[in-house]
């Protein structure tokens, strides 16, 4: 099967910085939505998706107004959900579950949280339903590090180690099938 170019783009700063933001639908700043539609400006996309936060919906619908194309929106590619930690600053929370949270977020999700393993799951669900022409998908952090899970098969150290501020933007050649796989092309802080 050919290959396909996906993008991946973080939402620009919302209102709420310094949180755990999973399911906060929290607005996103206009200069936010500005740096994301800078940071594409130049790109050649098919396809735009978002999540159906409004952080990252909201960037989507200005970038489909530059490039004329509709807005799918897809509730899979949303930030994880950090149950009782969503909303709160980390030094709001018990440091010693934060380490466990971060060593392992499969085994020590945040109570009432989604676990690593289903974000990742939900994440390749939504990569495996792609059409296989250059697509933009306007998403969360954590859900561009979960498709890097899917796709290039890092580690969870590895994921870590990208830091993946508002507006940035990470280019990939897609090989579509059972098991898809990517190559990183660029990665735009």
């Amino acid at each position: 099967m050919s290959s396909f170019l996906l993008h991946l783009m973080r939402h620009g700063a919302p209102r709420l910085t310094g949180r755990f933001l999973g399911r906060t639908d929290c607005e996103p700043t206009a200069a936010g939505i500005a740096a994301c539609v800078n940071q594409v400006a130049d790109l050649q996309v098919e396809m735009l998706i978002a999540s159906d936060l409004s952080r990252a919906k909201q960037a989507a619908a200005a970038i489909a107004a530059l490039k004329t194309l509709p807005v799918d929106v897809d509730a899979r590619w949303r930030e994880m959900d950090f149950g009782d930690w969503d909303g709160h600053a980390s030094n709001e929370i018990d440091g010693e579950d934060l380490a466990r949270f971060w060593e392992d977020p499969d085994t020590n999700p945040p109570p009432r949280g989604e676990r690593w393993s289903a974000l990742v799951e939900r994440i390749g669900l939504a990569i495996a339903d792609l059409s296989p022409r250059p697509t933009l998908v306007v998403t969360h952090g954590g859900a561009m590090r979960a498709a890097l899970a899917v796709l290039c098969g890092f580690s969870l150290p590895q994921l870590w180690a990208f830091d993946l501020p508002y507006a940035s933007l990470i280019s990939l050649k897609v090989w579509p099938g059972k098991q898809p796989s990517a190559q990183i092309l660029a990665l735009w802080p």
